[in-house]
């Protein structure tokens, strides 16, 4: 019998496997997971699965009380953050890496500044960095409470997700959106892409300043919203 979940499987495993070809993941460090409004369900990677094992079938359909509605395998360690956050900003796809670059801008806490229009392409900002969890929230429920730090710092520095679709987590590692798995793909590999030029601005001139407002708006919007002029129509 056909699950009626089967799309969401299929795009989940389609772009979990497509991780480690993107040089976004080593070893079994990274996942992604697909959201299914009409169930209110996602699909995500079962946990320490080798990607190169991974089938529709075997992903595993999670609720959005973390409770597995469908699979045999347990799901990712990092499922009660991916609840957090389809909950918090409603979107198609959650990719979660430990990428080199973006990771140790957030083991040093430090946000990956807009320095030039690439960044401006795919983020409208700064990415940015969480406060680091409290002793109580790493000896409690500290995969949901990481998803609530995500979700806290956005509204604390009243950040759009739909406009910045990344964040950094203290002392662990990024987490990414998209409006569908491969997109969500493709913004992470954006962010590591952007992660490692500016380690190299910041070695070459300290204080090379962010991008001008103006330009960052423009290259921004220019592919993203109800003017966006970039790429084809259809």
């Amino acid at each position: 019998m056909t699950s009626k979940y089967i799309d969401i499987k299929e795009e989940a495993c389609e772009a979990n496997k497509m991780l480690p070809a993107s040089g976004l993941v080593e070893m079994t460090f990274g996942n992604v997971g697909i959201f299914d409004s009409e169930f209110s369900v996602f699909a995500i990677k079962p946990s320490g699965v080798p990607y190169e094992k991974l089938s529709p079938k075997g992903m595993v359909v999670v609720d959005l009380d973390g409770r597995v509605v469908e699979g045999k395998l347990r799901p990712s360690s990092d499922t009660p953050t991916y609840v957090e956050l389809f909950k918090a900003f409603s979107p198609k796809a959650v990719v979660h890496t430990h990428s080199k670059y973006a990771t140790a801008f957030a083991q040093a806490l430090v946000p990956i500044p807009a320095f030039g229009t690439t960044h401006s392409d795919y983020f409208y900002g700064d990415v940015p960095v969480t406060r680091k969890m409290t002793s109580g929230e790493i000896a409690g429920e500290y995969e949901k409470n990481t998803g609530l730090a995500i979700v806290e710092r956005f509204k604390k520095g009243r950040i759009n997700p739909e406009e910045m679709k990344a964040v950094l987590v203290a002392r662990h590692a990024p987490f990414v959106w998209g409006d569908s798995g491969k997109k969500a793909v493709e913004n992470a590999k954006a962010l590591e892409i952007c992660a490692e030029m500016a380690l190299a601005t910041i070695a070459l001139n300290p204080k090379a300043g962010s991008i001008e407002k103006a330009l960052l708006k423009r290259h921004y919007f220019r592919k993203h919203g109800a003017k966006a002029y970039y790429g084809q129509n259809g």
